[in-house]
C-alpha cells in the first residue's frame, strides 16, 4: 500500500466535511465567546481528522467485505480495494491505528477540559465503526442521513463549542442544525447515485425506500432549509446580521449548482461530478458562514 492508496482508503478528499464543520464551529466560538483556546483547537483538529479518516477506512473495509463495493457496479477508480487489489486487511489496520491516535489525543483533550469527553468520544468512535460494521450497519438503513448529519454536523459542532467553553446552550444547538441538514444532503446525493448498486447489495437507504419524486423533493428541502434557517438566525440573536448577505449569495450560487446536478442526473456514471458539486455547495455554506461571522470584527 502506497501513500496514494492510503489516501484513497481514508478518502482524504471527503475530510472537508468534518473539517468544514469543525472550522466553522471554531470561528463561531471565537466570535461569540471569549473562551477560544489555540492549544485545544490544534489538539481537537487532529483528533477529529483521525476519527473521520478511521471511520472512512472502516467503511472502505466493510463495504468491500460485504460486497457493496465490487467491480461489477463500482465505477470509482479511487476504490483501490476493488480496482487495485489492495489487501483489505490493510484498511482495517490503518483504521485501527487512526482510532488509537484519536483516542490518545482525546484523552489529552479530556485532561485539559472535562473527562465527559471520553464518553462522548467513545460513542462517536463506536458509531463511526457500526456505520458500516457489525451485524446491523447503519449505512444499509434509511437512517444514514440522520447519523451522518447528526454526528458530523450537530454533535461535532456542539463538542467543539463545549471543548472551549465547557458549556452548551440553545444558540449553539440551533446554529448547528443547518450543518446537520446539509451534511445529510451530501449522503443523499451519494445514495441517490448508488441506488442501483445499493439495491443489488441489499441495502435499504432512503434513496431506495422513497420514490424518485419523493427523494427529489426531500433533497430540495435539505438545500433550501439549510440556507433559509441560517438567514433567519441572522435576524435573531443566534447569529450576527452580517451572516445574512453572505449566506444569501451562497444560496443563489448553490441553487445554480444544484440545478445543473439535476440536469445531469444521479447515477453511478455521474457520481464523481455529483459528489464534487455537492462538496462545492457544502464549502460555499461553510465559507460564507465563517466569513459572515468574521466580518463582524470589521463591521
Amino acid at each position: 500500500m502506497n501513500f496514494r492508496q492510503f489516501n484513497s482508503i481514508v478518502e482524504i478528499r471527503t475530510k472537508i466535511i468534518s473539517m468544514g464543520t469543525y472550522l466553522s464551529a471554531s470561528v463561531y466560538v471565537a466570535i461569540s465567546t471569549t473562551s477560544f483556546s489555540l492549544s485545544k483547537f490544534i489538539i481537537m483538529l487532529f483528533a477529529v481528522l483521525f476519527v473521520d479518516m478511521g471511520t472512512t477506512g472502516f467503511n472502505t473495509y466493510f463495504d468491500f467485505i460485504n460486497g457493496t463495493d465490487n467491480k461489477k457496479f463500482n465505477k470509482e477508480q479511487a476504490k483501490v480495494l476493488v480496482h487495485e487489489h489492495v489487501n483489505p486487511t490493510m484498511a482495517l489496520i490503518v483504521s485501527s491505528i487512526l482510532f488509537l491516535a484519536a483516542a490518545i489525543l482525546g484523552l489529552i483533550l479530556a485532561y485539559k477540559t472535562s473527562f465527559y469527553l471520553i464518553i462522548i468520544g467513545a460513542i462517536c468512535m463506536g458509531v463511526g465503526y457500526v456505520y458500516t460494521g457489525g451485524p446491523f450497519p447503519i449505512s444499509r438503513t434509511p437512517f444514514g442521513e440522520i447519523f451522518a448529519g447528526g454526528f458530523l454536523g450537530t454533535i461535532l459542532f456542539l463538542i467543539t463549542y463545549y471543548v472551549h467553553t465547557l458549556t452548551l446552550n440553545l444558540s449553539s444547538l440551533l446554529v448547528s442544525l443547518p450543518f446537520m441538514i446539509i451534511i445529510g444532503m451530501i449522503l443523499s446525493v451519494n445514495n441517490r447515485c448508488d441506488k442501483f448498486s445499493d439495491t443489488e447489495a441489499g441495502r435499504r437507504t432512503l434513496a431506495i425506500v422513497l420514490s424518485e419524486k419523493s427523494v427529489a423533493i426531500f433533497m430540495y428541502g435539505q438545500l433550501i432549509s439549510t440556507f433559509v434557517l441560517t438567514i433567519l438566525y441572522s435576524f435573531t440573536s443566534y447569529l450576527p446580521i452580517n451572516v445574512a448577505p453572505f449566506s444569501l449569495v451562497a444560496f443563489i450560487l448553490s441553487l445554480i449548482i444544484y440545478k445543473n446536478m439535476n440536469k445531469r442526473g444521479f447515477s453511478l456514471e455521474t457520481k464523481d461530478p455529483s459528489m464534487g458539486d455537492i462538496s462545492k455547495i457544502f464549502l460555499l455554506y461553510c465559507l460564507t458562514f465563517s466569513l459572515g461571522l468574521l466580518s463582524t470584527i470589521v463591521f
